[in-house]
């Protein structure tokens, strides 16, 4: 075995992927403190083909160095929107067919092992607050919740890691 060669891997340049079509889903990103996280879920937007990012509340938006950082330049390939209310964002994509997800730990959720995305639907997925996680509101607006089943003695995963996880799983599942 040998590590491939940037060449090699036969990556697509910018201008590709723009002009590429995306995978019907986006991510919500809603008052994420850490910039680095951001950058980071960009960048798993970029590897998942992701339609777009929506940044809500507090969550930092490109150009920055903090964010770009990490992203790779994913900041500038992934298309992303700011919104200050993530319950009008909610609202918003109900009414253009998407179906909302809250990634949270709610009594009733259902569990990543039970999801099995539908290639008809689109999809949105709400990513919380590092500390306080999906606010209340966003997730009783949400069609449903879900959550990543976990083994060890810790509640929840970083952010950037939950958000690869469940990009991760739409893709493989479609």
């Amino acid at each position: 075995m040998r590590k491939l060669s940037m060449d090699e891997l036969n990556r697509l340049s910018a201008e590709e992927f723009r002009a590429i079509e995306k995978l019907p889903y986006v991510l919500i990103l809603d008052d994420i403190r850490s910039m680095n996280n951001v950058g980071s879920v960009f960048r798993t937007a970029d590897a998942f083909k992701a339609e777009k990012i929506y940044l809500c509340g507090i969550t930092a938006t490109p150009p920055h160095r903090e964010i770009q950082k990490t992203a790779l330049g994913a900041d500038e390939t992934v298309d992303w929107e700011h919104a200050t209310d993530v319950v009008e964002l909610i609202e918003k994509l109900q009414a253009e067919g998407y179906t909302v997800i809250a990634i949270e730990q709610v009594e009733g959720s259902t569990s990543l092992l039970d999801f099995q995305p539908k290639k008809t639907e689109k999809y949105a997925f709400i990513f919380g607050n590092e500390v306080f996680g999906v606010n209340e509101t966003a997730v009783k607006k949400a069609n449903y919740c879900l959550e990543i089943p976990q083994y060890g003695t810790k509640h929840s995963l970083n952010i950037s890691v939950t958000a690869g996880i469940i990009c991760w799983h739409y893709v493989a599942g479609i």
